[in-house]
This record gives C-alpha cells, structure tokens and sequence, in this order.
C-alpha cells in the first residue's frame, strides 16, 4: 500500500486496532515491529527522510498522558528485552522525525493503551494528526543518550485518546460522568452495572418495564426435542472431534480461549446446563450475561441508546435479546390491536445477508451476493421486549450496524431452545453507539400499516441509509 503524510482515507480518528498488522494493511503504520514509519524526500534516502506516524506504545520512556502533547522517545539502543544498551543514532526513524520538526509536515499518532476487557491485551488507538514541535538529548535511566520529540496535536481534531483518559477516571471514581441518571438499572441483575445517561434533556427515567437477563419461554411454546449433549468431561476443546458440540458447529470450534466468536454460523450450538463439561467450558460465550461496562444514554433524536465504556472487539459478545416469546398469532393482534410494540425481534423478517470477516472495499472488488450467507433457523423466533427485556431492547436500528445478531442453540430443561446473541461485526470505539439491522417486514406484511409492522423513518445517517426499517 502506497505510504502517504497525513490522513488515510477510510480511517477515522479514534478507530482501533488490535493487532499492528491490522494498522500496516489499511496503511496507517507501515511497520509490523518498530515505532517510526518513514518515507524518503525527494532527495537522499539517508538525508531526506519524513517521518509518516508513531506508535507510542509505553515500551520506551514517553510521557503520554498529556491528551494533546506526546513526548517520544526515539529508538534504537535497545535490546530485545527494551533494555538500553548504547546510544541512540540520529538516523532511520529518529533522522525522520527531526527531518518532520524541520519541515512542518504532520504525522500520525497512535497510542497503545491497555485492553480493560482482557488486561493482556493492548489496543491501539488512532488518535490523529500531531506536529513535531521541538527535538533534544537526554541521559536515559541506563546513562546512555536518548532522542525525546515533543509532537503537539492539530487543533480542531475530535477527541480520541482524550475519550479514554476522560472514561479512565470514570472507572477510577476521580471524576463523576455527566448528565447520570441512574448507577444501575439492572438493579445488580447483571455482573457488571449498567448506567442510565442523559445529557441531551430533562428526561430523569425510562418507561416501566422489568428488567429480565434472559429469554422466557411460555409454557405453551412448544421448541425442538432436546439435542444430544457433548460427552466431555472437562472442556470442550478445539480439534476434538468426538466432541458432539463441535460436530454439530461443521468440525470447527466457534470461539477462541478469549471468547471471540472466529467464525458467524448459519446457526450455532453451545454446551446447555445438561452438559457434562465444565461451567467455565469455552463454548457457553452467549450464557456468561454482559461483560462489557455497559451504558444507556439519550440520543439526540433517536429516543435512549446503547454504548460501552469499553472498547470492543470485532466477535465479542455484547449481550442476548431478552424478553418474553411471543407466537405469530400474538404478533399479529398486537398490529391489529394498533399497539405499537417497538421492542419486538422477529427472526422471519427479511434481513440483508453478508459473509463474515469479508471486506470487499478493502479487496478492491466489487460486493457480489454470491459471498452472502444466510441463517438456518429451526423455527420462528418471536420476542417481546417491550415489558421484559435487557439492555438489547436499546439497541437503536441502523443500516450500516456494527452489530449482528447470531442465531444460537442450546439445551435447557430437557428442550433446545433458540436464543439471539449479539455480536460485534467490527472494533468498536469506546463511547459509540451500538446498533444493528432492524430488518423489514416480509411482503405478506408490509399492508398491515399499524402497530407492530408499521415501517419507520430511518434516521440512522448513514450513506446506505435505506430511508426505513421495520
């Protein structure tokens, strides 16, 4: 991918990274390893180079808590323990950044910050475009010279790094955040509070309804017979083909040992409470309940909202849609009934279909409907969340989600039954709004222009906006 100073286009400030790589395939930091990318001047490759981006990243000695001025540390003269050994050198990188000092030109800043979900793992945040305002030596903690560069933040740039720093001290209590309503609406239902914001107007609370973390079954619902249970004593295990679960899920184990869901699946089948393996089995993602710091907020104009405080990784659980099941016959007298019932699932409505992990844009090829995969749902799966429900039931429509819903199967009191698990299609940036596809109604019911089946205005912004949902 060709190298470029300043903005890359299709990557926006505060977008995440979880990997280097992902930054050297869409072009926002070339090297898989070392902090400067650099391109040579028109000049000498030696004498002119520019410096293109950092990634500061807490290896060296840099101050990086200023949200909007970075001290760096240079490289080179360190060991593969990042133990320095001998003096830095005013060449690669480091000439690059003063070349940049000289010339004025911007230069990408990412920052490496630490995962709050799993505290191994790091993020990389963009956090947009900065100038080298000043350059010295300095006597590292070793005794040998080190090169520092003062980089200084463009004005007029959204925050990115300054949105962690600012959710930093939410979690630590040395800040209270703006317009709470409420601490925890789940009322300790959940493992992890979920809180109640409002900062667009004087609305204090919601519309009355139960708070209920899982799906509820009337007893006259009748589901699938139960499925054979897996035969592993311990935890089911990626490759172990006498695994009954895996069988089931096409040979392929459906999440890593973090939980990520690798692969999306016309339908998914997880370990029930009946199976003989462990409670802590790695194929029961979707029954753990939340585990992202969840928030409601009030939208500008899209009624209450669903963000996390955490950052998100594409295939990480966000939660189940809870509420209770409701059969066709129900569905049909709520629309004639005029009762509107804007927190209704309804897996037989028409949804566009995609392939997962597949970004044509990025191939340079044209999207084709050949790659899409559609769902194999066992039977109609109809849910209520207007009275009973979770947090699910505020996840706002959009026509470009960065949300998808995966149909999952598990054994509980001697039946299978079908439950909707929410996923992210892509990183989620701490504090943006989730969202997924509402869908349409199918044709026999787009007449019905009441309740229920009663299509909305769209105003999900986007630039494949369909104009309506529902």
């Amino acid at each position: 991918m060709r190298k470029r100073i300043g903005v890359v286009p299709g990557v926006e400030i505060g977008d995440i990274f979880y990997f280097r790589m992902e930054m050297c395939a869409v072009g926002l930091h070339a090297p898989p390893m070392a902090g400067i990318d650099f391109m040579s001047g028109k000049g000498d490759a030696e004498k002119d180079p520019l410096a293109l981006s950092i990634v500061s990243s807490g290896g060296y000695d840099d101050d990086t808590e200023d949200s909007d001025v970075l001290i760096y540390s240079g490289q080179g003269g360190y060991t593969h323990n990042n133990k320095q050994v001998a003096d830095q050198k005013l060449e690669r990188g480091n000439l690059a950044l003063e070349r940049s000092l000289n010339h004025g030109n911007e230069v990408r800043v990412i920052r490496g910050v630490k995962d709050e979900v799993i505290s191994t793992t790091k993020v990389y945040v963009y956090d947009g475009l900065y100038k080298v305002h000043e350059s010295w030596t300095e006597r590292g903690k070793s005794g040998c010279n080190i090169f520092k560069y003062k980089l200084v933040r463009v004005p007029g740039q959204p925050g990115a790094f300054a949105v962690w720093q600012t959710i930093r001290k939410w979690k630590d209590g040395f800040s209270s955040r703006a317009g709470l309503v409420l601490q925890d609406l789940t009322s300790g239902t959940e493992p992890i509070p979920v809180s109640l914001v409002n900062e667009v107007d004087n609305e204090k609370g919601l519309a009355s309804f139960t708070y209920f973390p899982k799906l509820k079954y009337s007893k006259s619902f009748t589901s699938m017979p139960p499925s054979f249970v897996c035969n592993c004593h311990n935890a089911c295990l990626p490759g172990d083909m006498n695994c009954s679960c895996i069988q089931k899920n096409g040979g392929s184990f459906p999440y890593t040992s973090n939980g990520i869901l690798v692969s999306r699946k016309q339908l998914l089948h997880e370990c029930g409470p009946t199976c003989p393996c462990s409670p802590n089995c790695k194929n029961r993602v979707s029954q753990t309940g939340v585990k992202l710091r969840l928030e409601v907020f009030k939208t500008k104009d899209r009624g209450w909202g669903l963000q996390s405080w955490d950052s998100i990784r594409a295939g990480t659980f966000i939660c189940e849609y809870a509420g209770e099941v409701i059969d066709e016959v129900k569905l049909k007298h709520k629309g004639d009934e005029g009762e509107d019932d804007e927190y209704i699932f309804d897996t037989g409505r028409n949804y566009d279909s995609f392939k997962w992990n597949y970004e044509p844009g990025l191939l340079e090829e044209e999207t084709s409907n050949d790659i899409n995969v559609d769902y194999n749902i066992p039977y109609r799966l109809i849910i209520s969340a207007k009275n009973v429900g979770n947090v699910s039931r505020f996840i706002n429509h959009s026509c470009s989600p960065n949300v998808f819903w995966q149909p999952v199967l598990y054994e509980h009191n001697n039946q299978s039954c079908l439950h909707i698990a929410f996923f992210a299609i892509r990183h989620i940036p701490p504090l943006t709004e989730l969202t997924y596809d509402y869908g349409n109604s199918c044709s026999n019911e787009v007449d019905n222009d009441n309740g229920s089946h009663r299509k909305k205005k769209c105003l999900c912004g986007s630039s494949k906006c369909r104009g309506y949902f529902g």
